[in-house]
C-alpha cells in the first residue's frame, strides 16, 4: 500500500514516507517530532481541562483591536488579508483563542511553583550596575583607590589606567547578575551602598576596583520577568509530559 501523499512539487507527489526520509537525512526529524508532540500535549490539556475557559468576548475584542490597528475595518479588506495569509475567519478566530488558552494554561500549571522557582533563581535575576578599574598589581589599585577617595575622577582614572575594554566608556560595566559574580566580589558588593568603592579585589591574577552604581533587585511585580519565568517553568512541565508519552513512528 502506497504511503499517503504529503506534498506535490512540480506535479510530483511526495509521500509521507519520503518526507520522513528527507527529515531523517537532514537531521531534523527529532525536532519535527518534538514540535508535533509539544502541540499534541498542549491541545490535549486545553481540550480536557476545565480551569482554562476563555470568554469569547475577549477573543472577539482582540480581533476587533487587530483590525483597527492594521486598518482592516472594511470587511472586504479583512477578507483579502485573510486570503493573502492562507486562512479564513474561523481558523483565525481559533488561532487567537488558542493563544489566550495557552497563556491561561501556562498560568495555571506554573502558579503553584512560580514563587519557589523565583526564589531559586533570584541570585541570578538580581542585578547590580557596576563601574570598574582593572589593573595588574595591588599597589596601583590601592593608589587609585586613595586618589578617588580624595576626590579624583573615577571615570578619568578608568580611562587612563584600566586594562579592561570598558575603559573607553569610563569603566561602566552596566548591569551584572549577582549570580555570575565571583563569590568574593558578590560578598563585598552585597554590603556596599550605591556610590561606594569596593576593592581592590584580586580576580584571576588582576586587581579590580569597583564602584557600586545601582542595585536592581528582581521582583515578580516585573511583568516581563514573571512571564519569562512562567515560560521556563511551562517548558519544564511540558518536557516532563512529553517524556511520559509512548510514541511509535508508524512509517515503513
Amino acid at each position: 500500500m502506497e504511503s499517503l501523499s504529503f506534498l506535490t512539487v512540480n506535479d510530483q507527489s511526495i509521500s509521507i514516507q519520503q518526507a520522513v526520509k528527507y527529515l531523517q537525512a537532514s537531521g531534523k526529524l527529532a525536532q519535527f517530532m518534538s514540535d508535533i508532540l509539544r502541540q499534541y500535549v498542549i491541545e490535549q490539556e486545553i481540550r480536557t481541562r476545565e480551569d482554562i475557559d476563555i470568554s469569547p468576548a475577549l477573543t472577539e475584542q482582540t480581533i476587533i483591536d487587530f483590525r483597527l490597528k492594521n486598518q482592516l475595518t472594511d470587511p472586504q479588506s479583512f477578507q483579502g488579508w485573510l486570503k493573502n495569509n492562507g486562512t479564513d475567519y474561523a481558523t483565525f478566530y481559533s488561532s487567537v483563542a488558542l493563544g489566550f488558552k495557552l497563556e491561561r494554561l501556562k498560568a495555571v500549571v506554573t502558579q503553584a511553583k512560580l514563587q519557589e522557582y523565583f526564589i531559586e533563581r533570584k541570585i541570578y535575576l538580581d542585578r547590580v550596575v557596576l563601574s570598574r578599574i582593572i589593573v595588574d598589581n595591588r599597589e596601583l589599585g590601592e593608589e587609585l583607590q586613595t586618589q578617588i577617595e580624595e576626590g579624583a575622577s573615577f571615570e578619568q582614572l578608568a580611562r587612563e589606567y584600566s586594562l579592561a575594554d570598558d575603559k573607553i566608556v569610563s569603566g561602566m560595566m552596566g548591569p551584572v547578575s549577582r549570580g555570575t559574580m565571583p563569590d568574593i566580589l558578590r560578598a563585598a558588593v552585597d554590603v556596599a551602598k550605591p556610590g561606594q568603592l569596593v576593592g581592590p579585589i584580586e580576580l584571576e591574577g588582576r586587581y579590580g576596583l569597583f564602584r557600586v552604581e545601582q542595585f536592581l533587585p528582581a521582583s515578580l511585580e516585573d511583568t516581563q520577568l514573571k512571564q519569562a519565568l512562567q515560560n521556563e517553568l511551562f517548558e519544564k512541565w511540558l518536557a516532563e509530559k512529553i517524556q511520559k508519552l509512548t510514541v511509535k513512528l508508524q512509517v515503513s
